[in-house]
C-alpha cells in the first residue's frame, strides 16, 4: 500500500474531509463507518475490520479456556483481601 498523505482543515462544527487519494486508497465510500482513536497525541481514523483484526491479533495468544473477566476477578479479591 503506498503511504498517501495530505493536508486537512478542520471546519465548522469539527468537519474534516478526507482527501480523495485517500479515501480511494482506502476504499472509503460515501456513508462509510470509521473508528476513531487517540493514539500518543495522534488522530488515528480506522475502518471497523481492522480494529476487528488488531483486538483479534492482540488476544489470539490467550490459550483456550482461560477466562480474562475469571481472571480479573480473582486478581481483584486478592487485592481486596490483601487491603
Amino acid at each position: 500500500m503506498a503511504l498517501s498523505q495530505g493536508e486537512i482543515r478542520v471546519g465548522e462544527q469539527g468537519r474534516i474531509v478526507i482527501p480523495a487519494d485517500i479515501r480511494r486508497e482506502m476504499l472509503i465510500d460515501i456513508g462509510s463507518t470509521l473508528v476513531a482513536r487517540i493514539e500518543n497525541d495522534k488522530l488515528i481514523l480506522e475502518k471497523p475490520d481492522a480494529v476487528l483484526k488488531r483486538l483479534q491479533d492482540r488476544f489470539e495468544k490467550i490459550p483456550n479456556g482461560i477466562s480474562l473477566a475469571d481472571e480479573l476477578i480473582a486478581e481483584r479479591r486478592a487485592e481486596a483481601a490483601n487491603e
